[in-house]
């Protein structure tokens, strides 16, 4: 019976073992497979039973109890790992330590991910031995750690070529995006064209930009420093569609356009076009004009209707001295809260600006309010004369002392603007049009002292790029675009001397190691000495 105890507990163990195996292999066979297992159970109790006392003198010994207590500390030591280890997957820290915190999502990606309505599946196809394999995942966690429903997975399309086909794909590092009901493929996973990718995708339809052209504005397509070729490229890559509208041949601005952009005319409007503008606003139409210094008279005086005031004067700013510029060149780091302009701490270059502020007293229904000025070392110059001759001088009482409002905002409620319109003038048949108008969104108009602060030559400094896309989506009344825009990497090389290469190659090379073998060999003759 002792040795038959022997092999009862090797062949128990085979026997649940194979029970097992059989009965994922076999389910439906479950009636008769099911003892197999049971009777390995009672082999092992029946061995454990017979060899009870050679058990407990094996447990009474010094080594058993060492073991035991080695391997009680190794799974507690694991249990403990394991514990931290899930605690730190739901609660972690990111620490960014890099010059313009590159690898930190930014406030828009943030704003987008966390405020997903939808379940949306990201679907990366990249090899196992794909180089950026690795820093695709890794962003693609982080949108992930953001929000439930952002999910993703990495595909090799080697292995998966069933996938690849049903996504068509054709080249390694596609990345697909997709909801229920849509779709979107993107071919580089970076924060700039994954958000934007999920912009599309969220997106209902592409809003409709239109640029007025015909007075001297800035061309759309022009890669030289005034062009607004940069602007175009980046409200398109927003899903916004950007379209030109030469208004001296429409009768009206056209019915799908989400916003109209007026910048730097350097002829000024004719009647008609003045009308046109006038009932886009009054149909609840969104205007983003940028009016440079001493141009395009006649808008001043449309935007006087509003309670916007442009003035005829150039901002100096005698602390200003970016980019090797002029007095010119005022830089804007003071904001007043809006949602334009919420969070936002990045300074703003307007070359060559003149002053906007909002009316003592706005119209009824309109509500004006500033977005930003200059800094106290600054003014606002009105004689042309000294522009003109290059001797720019405060005049007091003349002159108006800084801070001066370079950009406003307004908003206006159609129908009361449009009623008191109407009361002024008395007209009985308008009042009567204006009651069967169906209900109209409020109007909403942005307006800059200064149109180049959005050209090529200077859209990517600090924050006018994001100054002019915010103005865009707030007025494309999509406030949740608002936000800092994903920064680009910027590499920043080291450059060393001649000695200093030198010196960064024998430290490391050969100083180190040398000292460390010298170290370990007088270590060692020591110890033969000591014996």
């Amino acid at each position: 019976m002792r040795h038959l105890a022997r092999f009862a507990a090797p062949i128990g163990l085979l026997l649940i073992v194979s029970g097992g195996i059989a009965y994922n292999i076999r389910p439906d066979l479950k009636a008769w497979i099911g003892g197999i297992p049971l009777l390995g159970a009672v082999l092992v109790l029946v061995s454990l039973y017979r060899s009870f006392g050679d058990i407990k003198a094996w447990l009474n010994r010094r080594s058993t109890m060492a073991g035991l207590n080695v391997a009680l500390m190794t799974i507690l030591l694991l249990g403990i790992i394991s514990l931290v280890e899930a605690i730190s997957a739901k609660h972690n820290t990111r620490l960014d330590l890099t010059e313009g915190k590159r690898y930190t999502l930014s406030d828009q990606t943030k704003k987008l991910v966390r405020g997903l309505a939808k379940e949306v599946q990201v679907t990366a196809f990249h090899r196992l031995d794909q180089p950026d394999r690795r820093a695709a995942e890794d962003l693609l966690r982080q949108y992930a750690d953001l929000s439930t429903k952002f999910r993703f997975e990495m595909v090799d399309p080697d292995r998966n070529p069933g996938r690849a086909k049903r996504y068509g794909i054709t080249t390694y590092g596609t990345t697909v995006l997709e909801t229920k009901d849509k779709e979107e493929k993107i071919t580089e996973v970076d924060e700039e064209h994954l958000t934007n990718g999920l912009v599309k995708l969220l997106r209902e339809g592409k809003r409709t930009i239109y640029f007025l052209k015909g007075h001297g504005e800035s061309e759309l397509d022009d890669g030289s420093r005034n062009g607004y070729r940069q602007a175009k490229e980046a409200l398109e890559k927003g899903n916004y569609q950007v379209k030109e509208l030469l208004l001296l041949r429409e009768p009206q601005v056209p019915e799908d356009a989400a916003v109209l952009v007026i910048s730097g005319p350097k002829r000024d409007l004719v009647e008609s076009e003045l009308k046109a503008l006038q009932a886009f606003v009054e149909r609840g139409g969104k205007l983003l004009v940028q009016l440079d210094p001493f141009s395009a008279p006649s808008l001043k005086e449309f935007l006087g209707r509003y309670g916007i005031m442009v003035g005829d004067d150039v901002i100096v700013d005698q602390y200003s001295r970016v980019l090797g510029g002029d007095y010119l060149m005022p830089v804007v780091s003071k904001y007043y809260s809006h949602p334009i302009t919420r969070d936002f701490t990045l300074a703003s270059l307007f070359p060559f600006a003149r002053s906007v502020d909002p009316a003592e007293k706005s119209p009824q229904g309109v509500t004006v309010q500033k977005l930003g000025e200059t800094g106290p070392g600054s003014w606002a110059e009105t004689d042309r004369g000294e522009l003109n001759r290059g001797r720019l001088t405060f005049d007091k009482g003349k002159d108006r002392q800084g801070p001066v409002p370079v950009g406003v905002v307004a908003t206006i409620d159609v129908k009361k603007s449009t009623e008191a319109s109407t009361e002024e003038k008395k007209n009985t048949e308008k009042e009567k049009e204006a009651e069967k108008r169906p209900a109209t969104k409020p109007a909403r108009l942005v307006v800059y002292g200064n149109s180049v602060f959005a050209s090529n030559n200077f859209l990517s400094f600090s924050g006018n790029r994001d100054l002019f896309l915010n103005s865009v989506s707030w007025l494309a009344e999509e406030e949740d675009q608002i936000s800092i825009r994903p920064r680009e990497a910027k590499s920043t090389p080291i450059f060393l001397t001649a000695m200093q290469g030198r010196l960064a190659f024998w430290l490391p090379v050969v100083v180190v190691p040398a000292l460390l073998l010298v170290s370990g060999t007088s270590v060692v003759l020591r110890r033969r000495r000591s014996r």
